[in-house]
């Protein structure tokens, strides 16, 4: 059976990530029969608000992947300047700053910081935007939240 350069990348990113997964991050196809479609999850960053959450995501490849990047939506609540209400990311890395030298890890690493690191002048969310600049304890006390109840939520 012949695999596509995309299928021959996402077996590489596979091998990768389980080699070496980056801290606090874990993913892998969700069945055995497609390489296209992944879970991830990321653990919140300690000593943030996001700490003890842990925090599904799917990541959908096409057969462009590593010329186009995959959609990565967070599965779990999340309210962050950077991920729309359907859950899904606003970020650099898998927009326009694409490139192929990214991958799995590095995605899942980026994804992590940013929730450290919100872009506000970029908001997805404009309502966790304005609240993380102008009343970032309100922003925490959701963001508590969400990490409670990304405990609670089927993984």
């Amino acid at each position: 059976m012949a695999f596509s350069s995309a299928q021959l990348r996402l077996m590489s990113d596979l091998k990768a990530i389980r080699q070496e997964p980056p801290e606090g991050c874990s993913a892998s196809p969700v069945n055995d029969d497609s390489l296209f479609v992944w879970s991830a999850t990321i653990f919140g960053p300690d000593e943030t608000p996001w700490e003890g959450g842990i925090f599904s995501l799917q990541l959908s490849f096409s057969e462009r992947y590593p010329e186009k990047p995959p959609k990565v939506r967070f599965i779990s609540e999340v309210f962050h300047p950077n991920v729309y209400r359907d859950g899904t990311l606003c970020m650099d890395i898998i927009q326009e700053a694409w490139s192929p030298c990214h991958n799995v890890s590095t995605i899942l690493t980026s994804i992590q910081s940013l929730l450290t690191d919100a872009n506000p002048s970029s908001p997805a969310n404009p309502e966790a935007a304005e609240m993380y600049l102008n009343d970032r304890r309100t922003f925490n006390r959701i963001v508590r939240r969400c990490a409670q109840k990304s405990l609670e939520a089927p993984v």
